[in-house]
């Protein structure tokens, strides 16, 4: 069919001549889609504003050939000004916004669960439910397990041995034993375990819980663990604001 709707989050957006837009959207069912926004940059425009980055909206399309026609967008959740408005966020949620368009690379499959740990992570730092930097890592760590790259911050693994260990290797997938540990791997406090296990399970008391160095080392952690399944770093990871 030339026309269908899904539900989106908006991921990116170029300009495209004098009044158009390239936006790229994550969909619930179709996975990552580049479309044309006709005219969304006038200010007669219907629904410019509703395809701006963090914004969720309820989408119709048209298929074209190389890249889809946006025809319509109805709000869903109106993230972008709450987000925009606080530098913290915006950093993290760049962040977060960054790494969704890079793990799922291939455009139309299917990717719900992305979809869904997406919107409700910008959903989350829009509301200021926990701190950014928490909010950020803990979309990272879930993102990542949705991938196929689930760490282990408990058992070991390479082996499986019972943890909990006090070594963390990111080449080895996480927490190892004294027998797996590779040289390099690094000696994390055990609270910094706590923590990274907390944020990818969703334990929020335990994590709001935790020490101001914890987290600083959980972030180093998180985005060595990141950049390097990636095999890239994010453009907009090094201007996060940690707080």
């Amino acid at each position: 069919m030339s026309l269908y709707r899904d539900e989106a989050i908006v991921l990116r957006t170029q300009k495209l001549g004098e009044a158009d837009r390239i936006v790229t959207l994550l969909t619930r069912s179709n996975g990552k889609v580049r479309a044309v926004a006709k005219g969304v940059r006038r200010t007669s425009s219907r629904f410019g504003a509703r395809l701006e980055p963090f914004m969720v909206v309820d989408a119709q399309l048209h298929r074209g050939r190389s890249l889809d026609i946006v025809t319509q967008a109805e709000t869903v959740g109106a993230y972008g000004r709450a987000i925009c408005e606080d530098y913290t966020l915006y950093t993290a949620g760049a962040a977060m916004l960054e790494t969704a368009e890079r793990l799922v690379e291939a455009e139309g499959e299917p990717a719900g669960p992305q979809f869904r740990l997406l919107v409700g992570a910008v959903r989350a730092l829009a509301a200021r439910e926990h701190a950014p930097g928490l909010v950020l890592d803990s979309y990272l760590l879930r993102a990542l397990a949705v991938a196929g790259w689930a760490p282990s911050f408990t058992d070991c693994a390479r082996c499986g041995a019972d943890g909990p260990h006090r070594s963390f290797a990111v080449a080895q997938g996480g927490a190892v034993c004294p027998v797996c540990r590779p040289p390099g791997a690094t000696a994390p406090a055990p609270e910094t375990f706590t923590l990274l296990a907390s944020l990818l399970s969703g334990e929020w008391p335990v994590a709001e819980a935790s020490h101001e160095r914890h987290r600083r080392e959980a972030d180093g952690l998180v985005s060595a663990f990141l950049q390097f399944h990636l095999e890239r770093q994010l453009r907009s990871l090094p201007l996060v604001e940690r707080i």
